[in-house]
């Protein structure tokens, strides 16, 4: 982890007792209009509400605190910022069991997701612990696309392709594919678009809005192929110097704000969509045809993924057993 400028503060913070007052500083890497960024602001007024503004939480938007995507449960971890809203993917450096909601086709659509979760939170949570942090709520991205030049009709239009990805799983699918995928975070997409280095990315509507993507690519291909979720995390020692009845306000605010956020996903899917075809982007979803031939290359992932990672195969079967 690189030094950042803020650590010292932040440490401080963490560390010293909460008298009447506590402030926290949030890390969003998403930009300002993001609706994981109006939700972190719409839980920070809660949280403000709920506790007489004994605790106070100021959302910086757009990696202004210098906490890029991979490093967000580290820079939790270790005080360099207090609570942050972190793409789980990404931090599959960390605990590749953090990976297993972003396996191909596992669970494409949000009602598979939230059965998903039934599973997967508490070992979601046990991470978390471990890694000297506690999970406030956690929010899905609307599906994966695919963002593309030419529209994509069968597996062989993915051949060679230079698609951005998220993680590994990401990786292993498109190249199983043909394509020749790059892993990267989010600040890194559009500067290596716009120099060619990628030439497609896998990414939800809301970021393919973020980054005026009709000015790259002009097809949307929504495979929703690949769930993804972010979590708001709190750093524990933060967390601890709260009074027991500040916290238990603050876990209220996050259990009821949480089913909001994931209705704001859907509907953001929908509103970014149109937003996208306003812009003269062509949204196409997968043939039949095609599907089958992607879920044949996906499920053998998942079989590999739990043999990579034993601690994922409980919550993958058990998640299956209940979806069949």
């Amino acid at each position: 982890m690189k030094h950042h400028p803020i650590a010292f503060f932040a440490a401080f913070m963490t560390a010293s007792p909460a008298l009447a007052e506590t402030h926290w500083d949030m890390s969003v890497v998403w930009p300002e209009g993001n609706f994981h960024t109006r939700n972190a602001q719409a839980f920070a007024e809660g949280i403000a509400e709920a506790t007489d503004s004994a605790v106070t939480v100021t959302v910086h938007s757009g990696g202004a605190l210098g906490i890029k995507g991979p490093e967000g449960m580290a820079a939790v971890r270790d005080g360099i910022v207090p609570i942050a809203d972190i793409l789980m993917s990404q931090q599959v450096g960390e605990n590749p069991a953090l990976g297993i909601e972003t396996l191909p086709y596992l669970a494409p659509t949000s009602q598979d997701l939230a059965l998903l979760h039934k599973f997967y939170r508490p070992k979601i949570e046990e991470i978390a612990a471990e890694m000297n942090q506690k999970v406030l709520y956690m929010t899905p991205w609307p599906g994966q696309a695919v963002f593309s030049d030419n529209p994509i009709k069968s597996t062989a239009d993915l051949a060679g392709m230079k698609i951005r990805v998220v993680d590994a799983n990401g990786h292993s699918f498109f190249e199983a594919l043909g394509a020749a995928p790059v892993q990267m975070p989010w600040g890194e997409v559009v500067p290596s678009l716009a120099a060619g280095t990628i030439n497609s990315v896998t990414t939800s509507s809301s970021s393919g809005v973020d980054g005026a993507f009709w000015e790259f690519m002009q097809n949307m291909n929504t495979f929703n192929w690949q769930a993804s979720s972010n979590i708001v995390t709190v750093n524990l020692d933060a967390w601890n110097d709260l009074e027991p009845e500040t916290q238990a306000a603050i876990e209220a605010v996050a259990a009821g704000i949480e089913g909001q956020f994931w209705l704001n996903s859907r509907a953001e899917d929908a509103q970014k969509i149109a937003m996208l075809e306003e812009h003269g982007v062509i949204v196409t979803p997968p043939s039949e045809e095609l599907k089958a031939e992607l879920m044949a290359v996906a499920t053998p992932l998942w079989d590999a993924f739990k043999t990579r990672v034993p601690d994922a195969a409980p919550v993958i079967d058990a998640y299956l057993a209940a979806r069949d």
